[in-house]
C-alpha cells in the first residue's frame, strides 16, 4: 500500500466514521462502531501494519494521524456513551431476578394415545395394520360388504354423500375388501381410521369418529377364535378384570353377527349416564365373514371362513381415561387435553 493510497484511506475512515456516528442512538450501535473501527479486524488496524512499507520521510506524519484519529474516535464514543448512561438508556429492561416461564410442551391428543394402545396390542397378536381413503366409493362401502342399493343404511339421514358414487366411509371395513382383494389368506389384519356419519352430537356419539376394524380369514376360523381376540385385547388394555359380553344382531357382512360390549369402568357396572344405567358399554359389532363378500374378492367359502370385528376408539378412550362425555376430544379445551 503507497503513502497516497494509506492518505486516502483515512480520509475515507474519517468521513465514514462521522456519518455512521450521526446515526448511533443506543449503546449497543456505539459499541458496534468501536469493534468496526478499532478492532483487531479493523481498517485502522491494517493500516497500521502496512506503516514499516512506507518512506521513512512519511511515516511519521502518517502514523501520527493514524494515532489522532484513533484517538478521536475513542474519546467520541466514550463521551457520547456517557451522555446514553446517564439517560438510563444502557440500563436493562429485562429483571433478571424475575423466575422463567416455564416452556409448554405439546402432547399426544387422547385418541391418539389410545389408537397407539390399540394397534400394538393386535400387533403383538399378529394382526398388521392397513389403511385405505377417507373417501370412498360406494362399491367399497357397501356393495361388496353385501349392502345392496336400496338398504336402509345407505339413506342420506346415515351417510355423507360426496358426489354420485362416493361418501365420506361409514366405517373402515371398505379397507378389508380392499386387502382381500390384493392378498390371499391367510389374512390378518386390522384398519384404524377415521369415519363420518350422520349422528346427533351426545355423550356418546359424534358424526366423526375413529374406528378399528378387524379381520382374520384361514380354514378353520370359527367363532370362539374370535370371542377369544376380543376378551384378550380388552383385558389387555384395560386389565384382567375386564368383562365383555355378547349380543345377537344383524350385520349384512357377517353371519352370524353379534354386538359386543365391554364392562363400564366409569361406574364399575353400578349404572351411569355413560353406560346409560346398564353397568355396560357398547363397543361394536361383529360376526363370522358372510359368504357373500367372499365372492366379491374370489376367496372360496367352501375352504376358508373368517371373522370380523369393529371397534369406536372413541368410546374405548372414554373408558380408558375415564371420560363420561364423547364432546370433549373435540373441543379443543387446552385444560382438558393438558391432562394427558
Amino acid at each position: 500500500m503507497t503513502y497516497r493510497e494509506i492518505e486516502e484511506n483515512i480520509q475515507t475512515l474519517e468521513k465514514a466514521f462521522e456519518k455512521d456516528f450521526a446515526n448511533a442512538n443506543t449503546t449497543q450501535d456505539l459499541e458496534s462502531l468501536r469493534i468496526f473501527y478499532l478492532g483487531r479486524k479493523s481498517t485502522i488496524h491494517d493500516i497500521f501494519g502496512v506503516l514499516e512499507n512506507i518512506p521513512p520521510e512519511h511515516r511519521r506524519n502518517v502514523g501520527k494521524r493514524l494515532n489522532d484519529f484513533k484517538k478521536y474516535v475513542q474519546t467520541t464514543l466514550a463521551k457520547r456513551k456517557n451522555v446514553l448512561s446517564s439517560k438510563g438508556e444502557s440500563k436493562s429492561f429485562f429483571d433478571t431476578t424475575l423466575p422463567g416461564n416455564q416452556p409448554r410442551f405439546g402432547r399426544y391428543h387422547p385418541i391418539t394415545l389410545v389408537l397407539r394402545q390399540i394397534k400394538s396390542s393386535f400387533l403383538r397378536m399378529g394382526f398388521t395394520v392397513a389403511q385405505g381413503p377417507e373417501v370412498e366409493s360406494e362399491y367399497y362401502n357397501f356393495e361388496a360388504l353385501n349392502i345392496p342399493k336400496g338398504h336402509p343404511v345407505r339413506d342420506m339421514q346415515d351417510t355423507f354423500f360426496v358426489d354420485e358414487g362416493n361418501v365420506l366411509r361409514t366405517h373402515t371395513s371398505p379397507v378389508q375388501v380392499r386387502v382381500m382383494e390384493k392378498q390371499s389368506p391367510p389374512v390378518r389384519v386390522i384398519s384404524p381410521g377415521r369415519c363420518y356419519r350422520h349422528d346427533t352430537p351426545d355423550s356418546t356419539h359424534s358424526p366423526i369418529f375413529h374406528q378399528v376394524e378387524g379381520l382374520a380369514v384361514d380354514e378353520g376360523v370359527t367363532f370362539a377364535e374370535l370371542k377369544g381376540v376380543i376378551l384378550a385385547f380388552a383385558r389387555d388394555m384395560f386389565g384382567s378384570d375386564m368383562k365383555i359380553r355378547f349380543r345377537p344382531s344383524f350385520f349384512p357382512f357377517t353371519e352370524p353377527s353379534a354386538e359386543y360390549d365391554f364392562s363400564c369402568l366409569i361406574c364399575r357396572g353400578k349404572g351411569c349416564k355413560v353406560c346409560k344405567g346398564t353397568g355396560w358399554i357398547e363397543i361394536s359389532g361383529a360376526g363370522m365373514v358372510n359368504p357373500e363378500v367372499f365372492k366379491y374378492v374370489d376367496y372360496d367359502s367352501e375352504k376358508y371362513t373368517g371373522y370380523a370385528f369393529g371397534m369406536g376408539v372413541e368410546r374405548l378412550a372414554m373408558l380408558f381415561y375415564e371420560v363420561n362425555d364423547i364432546r370433549f376430544f373435540y373441543e379443543n379445551d387446552v385444560r382438558f387435553l393438558q391432562q394427558f
